[in-house]
C-alpha cells in the first residue's frame, strides 16, 4: 500500500469537472451500469476484507470482530441487496388521480439522480461511513467524491488505492486531505453533500452548502443516552449491553449502586486482568490522536462525579472509566465524549430522566432498557431522537430495513431542492440521492374542456375552475 498523500489542491477542480462531465453524459444512468458498479464495490470490500480490517486496526485499534461486524459485512450485503432491488427502486410511480379530467394526463413521478454528490467522512467508522452512502449514490445514478478523514490515514490510503482497481474513475473518486482540501471541495457546486461528524463542522458544511443552494445530509451524533428502568429490566444484561457504545446512563437514584456493581461485573468479565484494557494486546480500541487523548483525560480529571473504575492511561489507550453521581451540568455532559467514559446520572424517576434528555440537544439515538409498555410510550411521546432502541445498544446499525439518521442537532436534512428524509440504509440510501421528478402530459384533445381558462373571462369559468374554496368543511 502506498504512503498517505493528500490530494493536490490543483487536482480537485479537475476531479469535480470530470465527474460533472461524466454525469452530464448520461453514463451513470442505465440500470446495468449501476448494478455493475454496485457489485464492483461489493467485490472491492470482499476481496480486500483482511486489508481493510488491518487498516481499521492500525488507525483506531478496533479488533477483527468489532470491525467486521459493523464495517465490512454490511457493505457487501448492501451492495448485493441494492443491485438486486434496483430495478424496482428505479420504477416510475403513477399516483392515483381522483379527478376525471386529470386521469388522462399520464401523471408520473420519476426517480432521477441528483447529480454530482460528495460524502465527507469521519474517522470513527472510516469504512462503513465512506462506503454506505456511496452505495446510495451509485444506486441513484450519481457521480460521487468520497473525502475520507485524515485522522484515519491507513484506511484513507487503502481506499484511494482500491477505487481505481474496481470502480469507474470517471464517476467515483477519493480526495484525501485535511481542512484545506475540504474547504477547496466546498467551493464547488455539488448536487448533494453528505457529511458525518461533529456539530461544529456540520455548521461550516451547512453554511458552504447554503451559498450554493445545495441540499445536505448532516449526521451529527450527539450525546446518545441510556435510561435503565431498573425496576423493569435485568440490570446485569443491561450492564453488559450498555458497555458497548452510549454516551451517558440515567438510572433511578436508589438503583445506582446496583448498576455500578453490574457494570463492574461486566467490566471484570470483559477484561479479567487489571491492566488488560491498556496493554498492546488489548481488545480495547486506542484513542485516535494525542489531542483527543488529552481531551478525554482532562474530562476525567475535572469531573465532579466519582470515578469508581478505570481512569488510567497508558500509551494510546485509556481504561474504560465508570463515573457515578454525575450531575446534568457536569463537564462530562457538555458534549459528545467519543472516549471510554461511562457517565452515570442518577435521577428520581422516569420523568426526571426525560427532563434531562430534553434539556440537551436531540441525540442520534436513545436507548431504553425496560419491559414496561408505559415507560416505552412515555419515551416515544415525550423525547426526540433519530431512533429509539429498546433493550439493546448498537444493534440498530444492523436493521437495514429502517432508516438511520438523526434529527435536529443530531442530524439536519435540508429541504432545498426536494431532499427526502436524508437518511440512509437500504432503499433510504437510494432515496437520499434521488430527486422525485414529476411529469404530466396534457392531451391536446382536452383543449375543448380547458379553453374556459382563456380570456375573455366569464362568471361561468370562474365557477367551474374554483371549486375548492366552496367545499364543505366537516365538523370535528
Amino acid at each position: 500500500m502506498s504512503e498517505f498523500q493528500y490530494t493536490h489542491l490543483d487536482e480537485i477542480p479537475k476531479i469535480h469537472e470530470k465527474l460533472r462531465l461524466t454525469f452530464e453524459s448520461g453514463k451513470t444512468l442505465p440500470l446495468h451500469y449501476r448494478r455493475a458498479q454496485l457489485l464492483a464495490l461489493g467485490r472491492l470490500v470482499q476481496d480486500n476484507a483482511d486489508a481493510l480490517l488491518n487498516a481499521i486496526y492500525v488507525d483506531v485499534g478496533r479488533q477483527k470482530l468489532e470491525a467486521n461486524m459493523p464495517e465490512i459485512s454490511p457493505i457487501v450485503a448492501a451492495c448485493v441487496a441494492a443491485a438486486d432491488s434496483l430495478e424496482t427502486w428505479m420504477k416510475p410511480e403513477k399516483p392515483p388521480c381522483q379527478d376525471a379530467l386529470r386521469s388522462s394526463w399520464d401523471i408520473t413521478v420519476h426517480r432521477a439522480p441528483k447529480g454530482i454528490v460528495i460524502n465527507i467522512v469521519p474517522w470513527n467508522y472510516p469504512v462503513i461511513l465512506a462506503l454506505w452512502p456511496l452505495v446510495g449514490a451509485i444506486a441513484a445514478g450519481c457521480t460521487c467524491v468520497v473525502k475520507p478523514s485524515e485522522l484515519s490515514p491507513t484506511v484513507s490510503t487503502l481506499l484511494a488505492d482500491l477505487f481505481p482497481k474496481y470502480l469507474d474513475t470517471d464517476a467515483y473518486a477519493i480526495v484525501n486531505g485535511a481542512v484545506p482540501e475540504t474547504e477547496r471541495l466546498l467551493e464547488f457546486k455539488w448536487d448533494h453533500i453528505f457529511f458525518t461528524g461533529s456539530a461544529r463542522v456540520g455548521r461550516i458544511i451547512a453554511v458552504a452548502a447554503a451559498k450554493q443552494l445545495t441540499p445536505v445530509t448532516l449526521e451529527l451524533g450527539g450525546k446518545s443516552p441510556v435510561f435503565i428502568d431498573a425496576n423493569n429490566t435485568d440490570l446485569e444484561i443491561a450492564a453488559r449491553r450498555v458497555c458497548t457504545s452510549p454516551d451517558y446512563v440515567l438510572v433511578p437514584r436508589d438503583k445506582q449502586d446496583a448498576l455500578v456493581a453490574a457494570f463492574e461485573k461486566a467490566y471484570d468479565a470483559f477484561w479479567p486482568h487489571s491492566k488488560s484494557s491498556l496493554d498492546e494486546n488489548s481488545e480495547l480500541g486506542h484513542i485516535i490522536s494525542a489531542a483527543s487523548q488529552d481531551r478525554i483525560l482532562d474530562l476525567i480529571k475535572n469531573t465532579k462525579g466519582t470515578i469508581v473504575k478505570g481512569g488510567q492511561s497508558e500509551g494510546r489507550r485509556i481504561a474504560l472509566t465508570i463515573v457515578n453521581d454525575v450531575r446534568p451540568d457536569d463537564i462530562l455532559m457538555r458534549e459528545e465524549i467519543f472516549g471510554p467514559i461511562m457517565s452515570i446520572v442518577p435521577v428520581d424517576d422516569v420523568n426526571e430522566a426525560i427532563h434531562v434528555i430534553r434539556s440537551l440537544p436531540s441525540p442520534l439515538d436513545i436507548y431504553l432498557f425496560s419491559e414496561s409498555a408505559e415507560t416505552k410510550n412515555l419515551f416515544l411521546q415525550r423525547t426526540r431522537s433519530g431512533s429509539l432502541i429498546l433493550n439493546d445498544t448498537f444493534s440498530q446499525l444492523s436493521v437495514t430495513e429502517m432508516p438511520f439518521g438523526g434529527c435536529g442537532d443530531s442530524g439536519c436534512k435540508s429541504t432545498v431542492v426536494n431532499v427526502l428524509d436524508g437518511q440512509y440504509f437500504g432503499k433510504y440510501s437510494f432515496d437520499t440521492f434521488t430527486h422525485l421528478r414529476s411529469s404530466s402530459n396534457v392531451p391536446l384533445e382536452t383543449d375543448s374542456f380547458l379553453k374556459i381558462r382563456y380570456p375573455p373571462y366569464t362568471e361561468q369559468a370562474y365557477e367551474a375552475l374554483t371549486p375548492g374554496f366552496r367545499l364543505k368543511i366537516p365538523d370535528i
